[in-house]
């Protein structure tokens, strides 16, 4: 599962600012123990034959379940089924049916044998049911914004801009909303499904597609196949009218069901997977497990995408045309953390969700492995700083184990401490244990476990069986305890010895044991040391120098995920750049002189540097921190931005160096921004469109109508967003909805965005525009999950709303030829309301 986050929005203040926490449907009850879930009945073979209703959204089920006592005897079999209607139960004897009691309510079937059975002997019960989504009670959460396991895309037809889909969403337990089963993580299971759809459609599931056949009155049965044993979460079905560009690893297919309209794109989009595939099987001795693997977007979407075994699903956000990828592929990352749940999550998955590090952390971790191979370690590190500032920097992380069993709800662990700083505990261990034997232990724990569950201990196993290393100091830390160090540091100088006796100072409660990288810069070069801190408050280190050291830099290979207070002169920082070979002292020393820029010339020096440095972010950070009106820093590096702006290899620094030299506000540079309105790159368009109008306001309507914002990037909404609300520019006000949504929120994190932002929430809601105030009442439909429960955040979002409802009562009044169309938008936004009761 790789989550959708509303960025903008999120990062913008919701759970920075109003502390908003993740509630669930368990929210509020005390917290136990939660116990890995016992198993009574161990699930052999689920067979389903379906055909689906899709005015009243609902599917007709025929469900022949094979199992067997786990362990001890039993004459019971108690499934999970949610929102049904329950026809009949029997017990199947070689296609003869003989009726079985049962009991269901509260979500349960519990049904009795006809005879107590003892472990090994194997029964099959025939289940005949109708699965109705929309009766099902469990609400979704921070992770995944709905839980109703089935859903159905404008099933009716009546949305002309959205295709007619349906697709399945199991994580956490929402597969036995469409059929009833076990529905825990230790629960495996082989598959196969008959699915009768329109002729029109096609069909994914897991596993091949063993047969097809038509069907009177239009309809044709997909029978897919699953011959490996799974988990009931991963099971999958996806329908719809898609274009299957097809691909293929070695001998295996590799499928990109896309939408028709971006096939011209899908190798762009898609085409690395066979590559990810080769790396991910050789890099962890331990080929692609499974018979095919397909991947598949679906609309509304209620997370990022999700790794069902052979039939990976993805938010309609991977839908990107030219002017987006030539920028960059934006979800290239979730691609490869879902192909890496293929191994780790649906191979070996976690035996309970306290446990979900086993598949999170490894699927996020994945991502900085590609990154690495693929476009070096600079990306990758890059990549990893990102998701650990995410996880330092948003409150109540601190507190939580990587490994828990306290939990409110099962999907409170589909946090940043499973995703982001999981991925990055598991790189201190790669960094500590070394290539060879880190991906041994995890070649070992794959082996040991497949098609199986597995839990951290079990990991630890394998990496001390293939290391000879106990890691129990390493487990203990990072996964079965909370936080991260936090250090200050002071170097003293001792002439006499020719030392600097370096004092490392752990703040935080509980003290950590790390190994460390430590830069000491002697006549401006660095030596590296590698020192042991031992898990005390205080820690100090001697050094050989010829005089007091110019610069020390700490953690200088970027391993130890810890917050460091760090304090250092222009300067130094100017040193620890140029002397740095590693991306985060680099990156960190040219963030360490933005409150310099302009005052101080070694801030300067550095920013020179930093837009000639190889790796393409720093360049583009350079590039935001530095002011061209400044006569000092025109001189310094005016002429290499002007290259960088129409020559550089990345169209993304391209974008930068043109905002840069917008700020100049000069003529000279105008035939440089007028190519950049042309280019191809959504990116160079924005930034060029942002200058000339910083030029000659009069252009900005003509020019922010050329450019597509449709899934548009953060940077470029904002750079834009003030053009079209100031210009007011009709055709792109649906396209600001995802910021105009939130303005409230991002208020608090960028008070000049925001109040932007609020123009734009107002602008739509005093204009008769069904799909801009569409596209605000689902982005906010799609926020709820993520906001939670907190009433604050509820009273904020419901007096936005309640705002904007005035103001459409207001046009109705003053044009009452438009009624239909402006009674619509209020449904909408009364609907919203309501949603935040």
């Amino acid at each position: 599962m790789k989550k959708a986050i509303l960025s903008i929005a999120l990062l913008g203040g919701i759970f920075f600012s109003t502390n908003a926490a993740a509630q669930t449907e368990t929210s509020g009850r005390e917290k136990v123990y939660r116990a890995t879930h016992t198993k009574v009945t161990e699930l052999k073979h689920t067979k389903l034959k379906v055909n689906f209703d899709y005015q009243k959204e609902q599917m007709n089920g025929e469900e022949w379940l094979t199992a067997a006592p786990f362990f001890y005897p039993t004459n019971e079999l108690t499934l999970d089924a949610k929102g049904m209607l329950i026809h009949e139960v029997a017990l199947d004897i070689n296609g003869k049916k003989s009726p079985l009691k049962y009991d269901y309510k509260d979500d349960v079937l519990k049904i009795t044998l006809d005879k107590t059975y003892q472990k090994n002997q194997d029964y099959t019960v025939y289940i005949k049911y109708t699965a109705r989504p929309n009766e099902v009670k469990q609400e979704g959460s921070a992770a995944i914004n709905d839980a109703k396991g089935l859903y159905f895309i404008n099933a009716q037809g009546k949305d002309p801009d959205k295709p007619t889909q349906i697709w399945t969403q199991g994580e956490t337990e929402s597969s036995s909303a469409w059929f009833p089963t076990i529905d825990k993580s230790n629960q495996k299971t082989t598959q196969e499904i008959y699915m009768t759809v329109p002729d029109k459609y096609v069909t994914l599931s897991n596993g091949l597609l063993k047969d097809s056949q038509k069907e009177a009155n239009g309809l044709r049965t997909d029978h897919w196949v699953m011959d490996k044993r799974h988990s009931t979460y991963l099971f999958f079905m996806g329908v719809g009218e898609y274009a299957i560009v097809k691909d293929k690893w070695r001998n295996i297919a590799v499928d990109y069901y896309i939408e028709k309209e971006y096939e011209p794109y899908a190798k762009q989009i898609y085409g690395n997977t066979p590559e990810m595939i080769e790396f991910f099987s050789k890099k962890l001795g331990y080929d692609y497990p499974w018979s095919k693997y397909a991947q598949i977007s679906g609309r509304d979407y209620v997370s990022g995408a999700m790794e069902n075994t052979t039939a990976t699903l993805h938010g309609s956000d991977i839908l990107q045309k030219p002017g987006q990828l030539i920028d960059e592929n934006t979800w290239e990352d979730t691609i490869a953390h879902e192909l890496f749940h293929q191994w780790f999550g649906d191979l070996v998955t976690a035996e309970s969700w306290s446990n979900l590090t086993v598949n999170e952390s490894f699927a996020n971790y994945s991502e900085y492995l590609w990154n690495e191979y693929k476009y070096g370690k600079d990306q990758a590190d890059y990549h990893l700083m990102k998701d650990l500032n995410m996880y330092l920097t948003t409150p109540g992380n601190f507190e939580k184990n990587l490994v828990r069993f306290n939990y409110d709800s099962r999907e409170d662990v589909f946090d940043l401490v499973t995703y982001q700083k999981g991925g990055g505990i598991l790189h201190m261990l790669r960094n500590y244990l070394g290539d060879d034997a880190f991906f041994a232990g995890l070649n070992d724990y794959l082996k040991t476990y497949e098609y199986q569950n597995g839990e951290a201990h079990q990991l630890r196993l394998s990496f001390e069986k293939v290391s000879g290393k106990d890691l129990n100091w390493f487990f203990n830390q990072w996964y079965f305890g909370h936080g991260n160090p936090k250090l200050k540091y002071s170097y003293t100088f001792e002439p006499v010895k020719k030392q600097i006796a370096v004092v490392i100072e752990q703040t935080q409660e509980q003290p950590f044991e790390f190994p460390l990288a430590i830069d000491v810069y002697d006549n401006g070069k660095p030596k590296r040391y590698h020192v042991w801190v031992n898990a005390t408050a205080k820690n100090t280190f001697y050094f050989d120098v010829s005089k007091n050291a110019d610069l020390v830099n700490i953690n200088a290979d970027g391993i130890v995920l810890a917050e460091i207070t760090d304090t250092k002169t222009p300067e130094q920082n100017l040193m620890q750049f140029m002397g740095s070979k590693e991306f985060l002292s680099k990156y960190n020393a040219l963030n360490g002189i933005k409150d310099q820029v302009g005052k101080n010339p070694a801030a300067t020096k550095l920013l020179a540097a930093a837009i000639k440095d190889p790796f393409f972010r720093t360049r583009m950070r350079a590039l935001k921190l530095m002011d061209l009106s400044n006569p000092e820093q025109f001189k310094a590096m005016g002429a290499d931005v002007e290259k960088l702006a129409s020559n550089d290899p990345k169209t993304l620094v391209q974008a930068a160096a043109i905002s840069a030299l917008a700020k100049t506000k000069d003529k000279k540079y105008l035939p440089i921004f007028e190519k950049g309105v042309n280019a191809v790159s959504n990116a160079v368009k924005g930034s060029s469109v942002s200058a000339i109008v910083e030029i000659d306001p009069s252009k900005a309507n003509a020019l922010a109508d050329k450019i597509d914002l449709q899934g548009a990037p953060d940077n470029l909404m904002e750079k834009l967003l003030p053009i079209i609300v100031k210009n007011k520019v009709a055709s792109q006000m649906s396209n600001i909805a995802q910021v105009a949504a939130f303005y409230p929120f991002i208020k608090f994190q960028n008070p000049e965005l925001g109040k932007t932002a609020e123009e734009g929430y107002n602008w739509i809601m005093s204009s008769d525009n069904v799909k801009a105030t569409e596209s605000i009442t689902k982005m906010l439909g799609q926020a709820k999950g993520q906001m939670g429960d907190n009433p604050q955040v509820k009273m904020m979002i419901s007096q936005m709303l309640k705002e904007g409802l005035s103001k459409k009562m207001e046009l109705l009044r003053q044009n009452p030829q438009s009624v239909a169309s402006i009674n619509k938008q209020i449904d909408l936004i009364n609907k919203t309301i309501e949603d935040y009761k």
